[in-house]
């Protein structure tokens, strides 16, 4: 499938201070001259900033890891998990679509898309607030049919529970993810058949969940200051390269 930028692009790019530092902190993951190794991490983090990637950010990218623009844009446009093209302002729904997902009503989710934000994918409600696209396996078989929105999974979904969570987004409104028929995890819907024991005194979501909860937005835009950088990779003493012993040149007779 051919993919292109946009048409309209904006005239600059400029990450925030917050993660302008993250992206430089990456950098430093890899041996000088290899800079490059970490231009999918920067243009993830560029998305997530923007919602989608712009030419211009491709381009601050490419110059920031002395990349050829030319290559930065052979990245971008491979990998399906760039968006090439505006997305809604509040939240860019991705529909699980594959086997499981379609089998236990992903087309019903669909519809909800088709009916409240855009009749086609990747078109940006009326209101600019949300947009839609139907995805491969996500990998949460065992939760069909979900939707992923940012960074969480929202599992276990009717086409009136989607609907739903998109009324409270559009509400301002960040719904609790996860299993949206309260299962903790992946366990049988009806309840746990084994290894009751593990289901007394759980906490009351599973540490995906929590950290969603905890964070409290997970649907905004990434400006860098959500969580402290970490770069434990800095300041670790490196274990100097002991060279081989010569072997000992044997002396004619």
């Amino acid at each position: 499938m051919l993919r292109r930028l946009n048409a309209d692009q904006p005239t600059s790019f400029v990450f925030t201070p917050a993660n302008q530092i993250w992206a430089e902190a990456q950098m430093t993951k890899f041996p000088e001259g290899r800079q490059a190794s970490a231009v999918i991490p920067l243009l993830w983090r560029a998305q997530e900033q923007e919602g989608w990637l712009s030419r211009p950010a491709l381009e601050v990218v490419a110059d920031m890891l002395g990349m050829a623009h030319i290559r930065v844009l052979e990245v971008a446009t491979f990998y399906f998990m760039f968006q090439l093209q505006p997305v809604g302002q509040v939240a860019h729904f991705q529909i699980c679509g594959t086997t499981t997902c379609m089998i236990c009503g992903a087309e019903d989710l669909i519809l909800v898309c088709q009916n409240k934000i855009s009749t086609k994918p990747h078109a940006i409600s009326e209101n600019g607030m949300f947009s839609w696209e139907e995805v491969e396996c996500l990998g949460a078989c065992a939760n069909a049919p979900m939707v992923q929105i940012g960074k969480d999974y929202y599992e276990d979904l009717t086409a009136e529970k989607f609907a739903a969570v998109i009324d409270d987004l559009a509400a301002g409104k960040v719904p609790t993810p996860g299993s949206q028929i309260g299962r903790y995890a992946a366990e049988p819907a009806g309840g746990l058949t084994s290894l009751k024991d593990y289901d007394v005194g759980k906490a009351a979501h599973n540490a995906s969940v929590q950290l969603a909860v905890d964070l409290g937005d997970t649907v905004k835009r990434i400006d860098g200051t959500e969580v402290p950088l970490l770069t434990p990779w800095l300041g670790k003493a490196t274990k100097p390269k002991v060279k081989p012993k010569a072997k000992p040149v044997k002396k004619d007779a």
